[in-house]
């Protein structure tokens, strides 16, 4: 890398130098080109937002520790013999746990705040307003999924009201603003006004960014089913007929290889094994993979494949890889390479080698391969859960339109990983929906469609919201939980030097305590 600082500080004493004796000062020293919050484009920032969503560009730094070492395995989405991969077994790394505050806090909270603000009371951008305050609700939503009570009213707020040490607002009333702030802001948005030139989810197409915000708002709203059942229904009412029409209004950030790590897909960064050997020792689940398998999932044969990777050295891809579904076999969770025999991988039944194992299809872990934000098949499975609760509209209608989204957006992907209609079709009629069983059938279609979009926050958060599908966990010596699936994670460390009193009150109101079997407000 070139000694970038050293040249730049160089030329700044040059130019002070060169400006020290004038009596013109102010003129010569007033760049008209230089950026303010006056002259600079937002629409450059909401590209920003768009793109550290997906995950840090410093080496998909929370990706890989929340969303693939500890929600991915905890949820049994992938499994993995990995001795730092923590999720795996319930052992409590705090750096990891907290690395999605950390990141979250600096590169995303921050721009995004800066986009909401910049753009306030401005009618040249007056949908960009409206996004900005939408993709806040994405980034605060996740936030306070993963630790209950957060910094929320007073987050980014360092240069606008000079607080450093913001307070912790409770998660019942993040929740009542997100849910006010996503209905306003759709509301508020106008196919007339402008059309963002930084929109990588949708080019600047309002009309998606209202079926998107109607999404976002039964999304945030079903999370309330077991605290506030009547919002919950209110919101859902609300959005009926408003929220993503097809597999063409996925909501999703396309990645690119030019520009190295920080445009490149953060998940495929991880599972191709740039940081370690995930690429061998990472594979699906045995229990993903055998709930695939029990009902003939057509998805089988496109996520999965055996014999990618041959040896844990080479990171060749072998270019005949098996993707037969009768070849595809998850790994257990909880497993290592201890040697010792109740834990050991090697002693596991039906063990192998390694390269048995199923790992993620090559079409789903490509570099440029996209980041699928919110997609319709999500909306139209909890459509299904809202009318099987409560009778607004026709819960099997709604769950055979999922279950077939969530099997064809493969091919956004990768053509290779098409599912074609009338396979999902021919699934649905050998596996119908039954009423009696109506939530649990939902939730698992939820919990299969988000380990396939590697969105693991969201697996995990509905899975803690509705109890399904019913994981069995896993049994390993010394783990943080006494053998229970975690419910949260702890706040940060870092949080009792820099923001003591503040973190001292919300750690110690944390139901269960602040630990991995603390709960967050909803997940009672």
């Amino acid at each position: 890398m070139k000694p970038i600082l050293p040249k730049a500080t160089a030329l700044v004493g040059a130019l002070l130098l060169a400006g020290g004796c004038t009596d013109n000062f102010d003129e010569i020293n007033t760049n008209p080109t230089t950026y303010s919050q006056a002259t600079f484009n937002p629409n450059y920032v909401l590209t920003q937002t768009q793109l550290t969503y997906t995950g840090s560009t410093d080496f998909a730094f929370e990706t890989w520790r929340g969303n693939l070492i500890y929600c991915a395995t905890m949820m049994q989405g992938m499994a993995t013999v990995i001795s730092y991969w923590g999720g795996d077994k319930y052992l409590l790394n705090e750096g990891y746990t907290a690395a999605y505050w950390e990141r979250s806090y600096s590169e995303q909270v921050k721009p995004v705040t800066d986009l909401v603000e910049s753009t306030r009371g401005k009618d040249s951008y007056k949908n960009l307003h409206q996004i900005a305050r939408l993709m806040r609700v994405l980034v605060m939503q996740r936030l306070t999924d993963l630790y209950g009570d957060v910094p929320y009213s007073q987050a980014g707020q360092g240069y606008y009201q000079n607080i450093i040490t913001p307070q912790y607002d409770k998660q019942e009333a993040i929740y009542a603003d997100l849910l006010k702030e996503a209905s306003e802001a759709t509301a508020a948005l106008d196919p007339a006004a402008d059309a963002p030139a930084g929109d990588v989810f949708y080019k600047g197409n309002i009309a998606q960014w209202q079926r998107l915000g109607n999404s976002i708002l039964l999304r945030l709203a079903m999370r309330l089913t077991k605290v506030n059942e009547a919002t919950a229904r209110t919101y859902a009412t609300q959005v009926q007929g408003k929220t993503l029409q097809s597999n063409a209004d996925n909501a999703l950030v396309p990645h690119d290889v030019a520009g190295g790590r920080a445009t490149q897909n953060r998940n495929s960064q991880v599972l191709l094994g740039d940081g370690g050997q995930e690429h061998y020792y990472v594979k699906w689940s045995k229990t993903f993979i055998d709930n695939l398998k029990a009902s003939n999932d057509p998805r089988l044969s496109k996520i999965a494949v055996t014999q990618l990777y041959l040896t844990p050295t080479s990171k060749t891809q072998n270019a005949a890889p098996i993707s037969t579904a009768a070849a595809q076999k998850g790994l257990p969770n909880g497993r290592d390479l201890s040697g010792r025999a109740a834990y050991d991988v090697s002693t596991a039944p039906g063990y192998t080698s390694f390269p048995d194992y199923s790992s993620p299809s090559p079409g789903m872990i490509k570099r440029n391969g996209p980041t699928f934000v919110m997609t319709y098949a999500e909306t139209e499975l909890l459509l299904a859960e809202a009318a099987q609760r409560w009778g607004l509209g026709n819960a099997a209608q709604h769950y055979t339109n999922g279950v077939t989204a969530a099997m064809t957006y493969l091919s956004q992907y990768d053509p290779a990983l098409t599912v074609t209609p009338a396979e999902a079709t021919a699934y649905l009629t050998a596996n119908p929906y039954t009423a009696g069983r109506g939530l649990e059938q939902i939730s698992t279609q939820y919990w299969v469609l988000t380990n396939t979009m590697l969105d693991f926050y969201e697996s995990w958060s509905n899975w803690r919201r509705t109890g399904f599908p019913a994981l069995t966990p896993v049994v390993y010596p010394n783990n943080a939980t006494n053998g229970q699936i975690p419910r949260r994670f702890p706040y940060p460390t870092s949080e009792i030097t820099t923001n003591p009193d503040n973190y001292r009150a919300a750690s110690g109101a944390v139901p269960g305590g602040d630990n991995l079997t603390g709960r967050v407000w909803w997940d009672k």
